[in-house]
């Protein structure tokens, strides 16, 4: 077995459980649920921020081709995706725990579709999911699966990977868009008959 996958197995079950209930965060539907999954993926989000920061700095004071240096090496494609996170996913999740936090009084409390928007917001679930699957992809090589030694792999490879995100955020900021919708007020009906005549 390689060594590299004691450190990056960690990081990638922690960032793919944190992208699962982050998915699964705007079906909820009682305002304690979403409540209580918030903490759970703040808690998820927290850790896997330390591990993969931990793997990076270590890898960057190491000198040489240790496990340490080439899962350093692996993870640094996740650093773009997890700085994302680490900016504007916490920021926004606490917000999130915050305002379901308001219901605690009544714990049958439906969720607000606004609640509901907010947590299928591209900017909390696409961060996570994306370093979810930079992290898989840091784990591909330590398995025997490196798509980058590959000639004419790589390129196809890299084309999926964007499209995959792509895809993702599109069908993110459509459900979120749907929820935003159902949180707007309606319109108040305007009376289609005409004004009667002023009497004075």
């Amino acid at each position: 077995m390689d060594d590299r996958l004691a450190l990056l197995l960690p990081v990638a079950a922690v960032w793919l459980a944190a992208g699962l209930v982050a998915e699964g965060l705007p079906r909820l539907r009682r305002a304690r649920a979403l409540r209580r999954r918030t903490g759970w993926l703040s808690a998820l989000v927290l850790t896997g921020l330390t591990l993969t920061a931990a793997v990076l700095v270590a890898g960057l004071q190491s000198g040489g081709d240790t496990a340490l240096d080439r899962a350093a090496a692996g993870l640094a494609v996740a650093a773009a995706p997890t700085a994302l996170v680490a900016v504007c996913t916490v920021r926004r999740l606490r917000r999130l725990r915050a305002g379901a936090s308001a219901f605690t009084a009544a714990p049958g409390t439906p969720a607000p579709h606004g609640l509901r928007a907010a947590a299928a917001h591209p900017l909390i679930v696409l961060p996570i999911q994306a370093t979810a699957l930079a992290a898989l992809v840091a784990v591909l090589p330590a398995v025997g699966v490196d798509l980058f030694a590959a000639p004419g792999v790589a390129g196809p490879a890299i084309t999926v990977a964007v499209l995959g995100v792509a895809t993702i955020g599109v069908r993110h900021a459509l459900r979120h868009n749907r929820l935003a919708e159902r949180a707007m007020p309606r319109a108040t009906a305007v009376s289609t008959r005409p004004a009667g005549a002023l009497h004075v």
